[in-house]
């Protein structure tokens, strides 16, 4: 049977996370499979390259499923974008191998977190950034990210999702300011631990503030106690961006 992977954007504001949840709680998972069942007159599901939480975005979620399917690629693009809600959109869509998998093929992940630091707080931002009302130093967070850089233990900063291991690759992070009140801190590695993300955003938000120095910041990583963290970044400010595979990025 023909194997397809999609990758898709999506708003998740109104969903409890990617992964399928109990009757009655919405989930990305289950709006796709829905779709996809509609589309191939059964039911269909699918595999994802990560889950993410409930209120997470993704501009680049990376999807496999199984079906028969005559009409080529572009036709089954836009019948699943024409049964799929406003705030789910497959963007590209290609026949793979059936040995391709989306989360363990997977080389790197890239994810983007969204603070907006101005006084007043912008409503239509609300579901999009953290409102973060004092000022950021964004020097001295990237002073802190650089130690986040390479083979480290993240214990500190999240859970393994599965196994015992707390060690992950981190190849780049970091923090940029697109607009005058927008902070976005970009973070890629080969994997992440369960808030992790959230974790490291809150923590470098300590920085920012100067409740942290950047040394405080390099002593609760090294102390690999998950109590050690700030409090993790609340869910809607996190963007799944991009996730990399040997022959190709998806996403970026």
């Amino acid at each position: 049977m023909p194997r397809y992977c999609a990758l898709v954007e999506y708003d998740g504001s109104a969903y409890y996370g990617f992964q399928r949840q109990r009757e009655g709680q919405p989930t990305i998972q289950a709006a796709l499979e829905s779709a996809l069942g509609e589309v191939g007159h059964r039911p269909i599901s699918i595999t994802g390259a990560g889950r993410t939480d409930s209120g997470v975005h993704a501009l680049g979620q990376v999807i496999t499923f199984n079906m028969e399917w005559q009409h080529g690629s572009e036709v089954l693009q836009r019948a699943l974008n024409a049964n799929l809600p406003a705030d789910i959109a497959i963007l590209q869509l290609n026949e793979v191998s059936s040995t391709f998998h989306p989360r363990f093929d997977a080389r790197r992940r890239t994810y983007a977190y969204h603070v907006y630091n101005a006084p007043v707080r912008s409503p239509l931002r609300r579901q999009r950034s953290w409102h973060v009302l004092r000022p950021l130093d964004v020097e001295r967070m990237n002073q802190a990210a650089t130690h986040l850089i390479g083979v480290r233990d993240f214990a500190t900063f999240g859970q393994p999702p599965q196994g015992e291991s707390t060690v992950r690759e981190l190849f780049a992070a970091g923090w940029q300011r697109p607009e005058d009140e927008l902070l976005v801190f970009s973070v890629t590695a080969n994997a992440f631990l369960y808030r992790m993300v959230r974790s490291l955003v809150g923590s470098l938000k300590l920085v920012g503030e100067g409740a942290w120095t950047v040394e405080d910041f390099v002593a609760a990583l090294q102390a690999r106690d998950r109590s050690r963290s700030g409090t993790p970044a609340p869910p809607y400010g996190l963007y799944l961006v991009s996730v990399a595979y040997d022959a190709r990025e998806i996403g970026d």
